[in-house]
Formats: C-alpha cells, structure tokens, sequence
C-alpha cells in the first residue's frame, strides 16, 4: 500500500527531517532491507523511505509533524519480534523505530517500573527482579520482544492462565499522536476512573492509532519457584479434554501444549529428550508454594491419568522443569527451521471448543496436504497453528496459503478470535470483519477517523 504524498523532491524531504531529528536516520537500501519485515516475513512489505531511530519523545514528535505536514505514511516499529506482519514496511513510508528509546526505572514503593518502548520484556523483568518484584506478561519470545510491541498488540504468554496478559498490567503511558502532539494517559494508580478509559485504546492497536514512548506498568511479588510436569498423549482429542478439566481446577501458572510435528521439530534441533511418537506433550506448571504445589500437581496427574494420558514425569528439580519450558519456547524456530517459511497464526477459541479446533487444524492439515504443527497456551485457549509453507512451486504456496485460511474461518466459526496476542496485523487483516462484525469494524473505523485523520499511522495493518 502507498499513501499519497504531497509532491516535493524526496531529497529535499529527507534532508529537512535529518536536520531537525537526534536519532539517526538510515537510507542506504542495505540498511533499510532489516525494518522491511517483521518475524511474519511478509512477502509482500514495501521498501521505506527512511528508518528514524527514534532517541526521545521530541525525535517521535518531529517525524509525526513531518509526516502530518507532508502526508507521508509512518510505520511504528519495535524490536521487529511480531508475528502478523503489523511493522511491514510501505513503499514510500517512514519506520519509526523505538528500539534505542530504553530507559527503565523501578519504584519499589508503588510496585510499578515505567519504561521506554524499546526495552526488552527480559530486561524489564530483571529490572523488577532486583527488587524482588516480578512482570508476569511472558511471551515465549522474551529475550527479545519489547515492552513497546507487547502493549501495542496486548502480548499474552506462557503464564497467562494464571496471570493474564499485558493489558492487566498496564497502569500509564505516553503517547504520541498522528498530528505530533503528546497525551499522558492514566499513571501510577491502581484505582483511576476519571474520564473515559481512552488508555485502552492503544493497547493492542497495533501503532495504528499513535506512538507509544513511554508506559508504566504494574509489578507483583516474585512468585515461588515452580513445580512442573510432563505429561503425554497418544490422542489430541484426550489431551484437550485434560486441558478442559485441568484449567477448571484454577491452580495452574502454566499449561502448555505442543503436537507431535511440533515435538518432531524441537527435539531435531534440541534433543531435548521430548517423547515425538505422543501426539501431544503438556507442561503444566503450578507455582503454588511448597505443599501446596506439589497438591496441585498431583491433582493435575491424577486428572491426566484418568483421562488416558500414555506418562507423567515430574520434574526432579526446578531446573529441570525451566528446561522443559524452554523446550516450549523454541518451539516456533524450531518449526521455522524445519519448514523454512512458517504462516503464523494465534487463532483463540472459548475452551470448551478447545479440542474443535485443534481436530479441526487436524483435518485442515490431513485434506490439503500442508503441515501444520500446532502449540497452545492450552489453559486460555489461545493456539498457535503453524502453517508450514512449501515455496518450490506456486500451486505449494496457494495450497498452504488457502489451509492458512481455512484455519482462520474454523476460529471464526468456533465464536473464536484470529488472534490472541500476536495482533492482526496485514497477514490477517482480511478476516477481521467476519471475526468481530460490520458495525464493530465501522466502529474502528470512527477512532482511526478521529485519532488520525490522514491516516498516515501504519495504513494497511489492521484496518
């Protein structure tokens, strides 16, 4: 996509922003061609203008008064970690990177740390770690996702059956808007009504509808270490079941899911001594302190056991168990290694449709003859179905293109969502209106109207 803009030589253009900006701006199509894409690998981005690397609010006001004045298209970028294509360059933009903006301070006292967009998820939770505070929202992609992309597409986790997702946390932030001017936006209380919530608003809305430079979020008191088992399942249809009945006990800090293609591709890269003949591994963890815990996990094996599950370990130490998730989090490039280009998907069902959805993924996979290896933040109902793209031919691509599809419409029919945390992005933007409804669309359509007229935030994502 292409926004219209107000003819001028480029040169003279770019010239006037370098000059008025701290950060860097970068123009020479080597240095372009990483900003192109996010992780989504989006065959059809467009090649920018310029990269800003914003270094402060004043830098992000400056490209959007610049871009407002000469309607130019601006794509807001973070650590480039994204899965739906939200960050995919348009011809003729600008991408405003806010990876250097990285500045973090904790406050003990409130239980709150604010920080730039453009730090690490890990960093933030080993800043609150050294006050022996924690930051639950916990992508699998922590090490290297931002706190500024996890607001800005709500991120969900490993931990969320428990804990919850990023919008649970988020207390304050600044904003930048389309036209340049700057909203502060809620604070540090825990109890704040005054006014329309517009905070929530710009979580999840996917740079669409402003800049976010600067959030305060939420801490909480460093959990106990946890306990963890393996369990596995010769039956996908058994496992979700036992997803079923283990979510309604209530005492889970994670449940997770892996197929067996998935288990396949992990265990080829990290002989990580996962079963890959079981049709589906958990890991369910409890962080419920001492007895507690290991009450709870027994409780789990036992739902396990009676729901034919074919093994249960647990693990022998704590550090055995944080091997088996990691085991989980290498799980997308370890499919992506086996398959070479990946179709990502987040689709999210009601847990009772659960074990639908994944039969259905199944049969989706079984009929067109394209791979999908399935993971699962089982205990939401929040799956990722990896759609594993055959590119030697074109009939490979519009075969696995079209079952990417279908997986969209079975959540979609399930009264699912097709996506839980990843964000829709350009990737998913077709479907938006069969999941959410005409008048919902049109709805979106009005706040992306009133924040930015000119549509010149981040044109094609989303909307």
């Amino acid at each position: 996509m292409t926004i219209a803009r107000t003819p001028a030589p480029i040169d003279a253009l770019l010239a006037q922003l370098r000059a008025e900006i701290v950060g860097p701006m970068l123009t020479a199509p080597s240095a372009l061609e990483p900003y192109r894409r996010d992780r989504a690998a989006d065959p059809n981005a467009g090649t920018p203008l310029a990269v800003v690397r914003a270094q402060s609010v004043a830098d992000v006001q400056t490209v959007l008064r610049f871009a407002s004045e000469h309607t130019i298209a601006v794509i807001p970028r973070g650590a480039g970690s994204g899965l739906s294509g939200g960050s995919s360059a348009v011809d003729g933009a600008i991408i405003l990177s806010t990876e250097d903006m990285r500045g973090i301070a904790v406050d003990p006292i409130t239980m709150t740390v604010t920080a730039g967009p453009g730090v690490m998820n890990a960093e933030l939770k080993a800043a609150a770690a050294e006050h022996g505070l924690w930051y639950p929202p916990d992508p699998a992609s922590f090490e290297f996702c931002s706190i500024g992309g996890n607001v800005a597409t709500n991120a969900g986790g490993l931990c969320c059956v428990k804990y919850g997702v990023t919008r649970d946390y988020v207390l304050g932030m600044t904003v930048v808007l389309a036209d340049g001017s700057v909203v502060e936006l809620g604070g540090r209380l825990i109890k704040d009504v005054a006014g329309l919530p517009l905070m929530q608003l710009f979580i999840g809305s996917e740079g669409t509808l402003g800049v976010i430079v600067s959030v305060t979020l939420r801490l909480r008191a460093a959990p106990p270490p946890s306990s963890t088992v393996l369990v596995t399942f010769d039956d996908i249809d058994a496992a979700g079941a036992a997803v079923l009945a283990l979510a309604r006990t209530g005492r889970l800090s994670m449940l997770e899911l892996m197929d067996r293609t998935t288990v396949e591709c992990v265990e080829r890269l990290h002989a990580g001594g996962l079963d890959t003949t079981a049709a589906a591994t958990l890991i369910v963890q409890s962080d419920e302190p001492g007895e507690a815990g290991q009450a709870a996990l027994a409780a789990a094996a036992e739902i396990c056991s009676a729901g034919g599950c074919v093994s249960v370990r647990q693990a022998a130490s704590v550090e055995e168990g944080e091997r088996w998730t990691t085991l989980r989090r290498v799980a997308i490039p370890s499919v992506e290694a086996a398959a070479g280009s990946l179709l990502l998907g987040d689709v999210g069902v009601p847990l009772p449709s659960l074990g639908a959805l994944m039969a259905g993924i199944e049969s989706i996979s079984r009929e067109s003859g394209v791979p999908i290896a399935l993971i699962a933040h089982a205990g939401d109902g929040n799956t990722h179905p990896l759609v594993m793209r055959d590119t030697t031919s074109a009939e490979a691509i519009a075969r696995a293109d079209a079952a990417y599809g279908r997986v969209m419409d079975l959540a979609i029919a399930l009264d699912g969502t097709i996506t839980g945390e990843h964000g829709v992005g350009r990737l998913k933007q077709p479907w938006l209106a069969a999941n959410v409804g005409d008048d919902v669309v049109r709805l979106n359509e009005a706040v992306k109207a009133a924040l930015d007229p000119q549509r010149i935030l981040n044109p094609g994502a989303a909307f």
